[in-house]
């Protein structure tokens, strides 16, 4: 067995991978006296309306509702708003499960989200516990307390460079070094040594990156969708070539991801192994 522990991520998009909607809509939403269904096309036209991008424009017409329905935003209101998330089944054992089974392959999992979700709702769910790093959207408070500004939108143009920073080992802040040249084999989490869980065009960009460079990309779709409009969502992603698996997002143990996911470590397992046999190989030659 290596002495040196080997580094996994398993990095997973949120809204619609984990939970089975947009986190926002399990109290968030409710709090301002909406529903998803009327909130989401009124805000996604402002953005529109206004040449602003709807990540950056939903989480100012979040700001611009509260304010008009005197609903103060605080950053402890947005943290309780997640313990109403409501997960796919298995999600919430799912990371203590493959975290054991990495670790008697001598791996050390590491779970990451990247979303376009809120940073602070994500604070409050009960699964943040189990992350390395959250990439998330993110609010800048006021002396009120009140959100005055973004201090961070993630957008599924903007997903790929925390990937590049998992790679690196890169914490959030760390923008600059992000584009600072780092030879292969410095970086602590390769690319054929990540795996990205998403769930639709968000994730494109993640997604094929991730593929494109070793790693594995696995599209989910919600089983009990009985229009069919996820699973076939996930089954074009994998048909374009865009992802390595398309799967029900069922986290319980036995059910496909699970068994998916076992499988890939096995292999990154054996592979590891084999490098370091081929290794030993290669300084026998040095002697002669």
């Amino acid at each position: 067995m290596p002495k040196k522990v080997t580094k996994v991520a398993l990095i997973y998009d949120f809204d619609g991978t984990l939970s089975t909607t947009d986190m926002q809509d399990y109290a968030l939403i409710p709090e301002l006296g909406m529903e998803p269904k009327d909130f989401w096309p009124v805000a996604n036209k402002w953005s529109r309306d206004n040449g602003a991008d709807q990540v950056t424009g939903s989480m100012y017409y979040f700001v611009k509702t509260a304010k008009e329905k005197g609903v103060k935003l605080t950053r402890s209101m947005l943290k309780d708003a997640g313990k109403n998330i409501v997960y796919f089944a298995g999600v919430e054992e799912w990371f203590n499960r493959i975290s054991a089974y990495g670790k008697e392959l001598n791996l050390k999992i590491e779970h990451y989200i990247i979303s376009a979700g809120y940073e602070e709702i994500l604070e409050g769910s009960k699964i943040y516990k189990y992350f390395k790093n959250v990439f998330g959207c993110s609010f800048a408070y006021g002396d009120d307390g009140t959100p005055v500004w973004p201090a961070r939108v993630v957008n599924y143009s903007t997903k790929t460079q925390y990937l590049s920073k998992i790679n690196k080992g890169l914490g959030k802040l760390e923008d600059r070094l992000v584009n600072e040249f780092m030879p292969d084999e410095k970086r602590p989490i390769p690319f054929r040594r990540m795996i990205y869980f998403g769930d639709g065009s968000t994730d494109i960009p993640s997604m094929k990156l991730t593929k494109e460079r070793n790693g594995t990309a696995i599209a989910v779709y919600d089983p009990k969708d009985h229009s069919s409009t996820s699973k076939m969502k996930a089954l074009k992603l994998l048909k374009d070539g865009r992802v390595n698996f398309a799967l029900p997002a069922d986290y319980r143990e036995g059910k496909q991801i699970d068994k998916v996911i076992k499988t890939i470590l096995d292999k990154i397992a054996k592979e590891r192994d084999l490098e370091i046999l081929q290794a030993k190989e290669e300084k026998k030659k040095a002697k002669i």
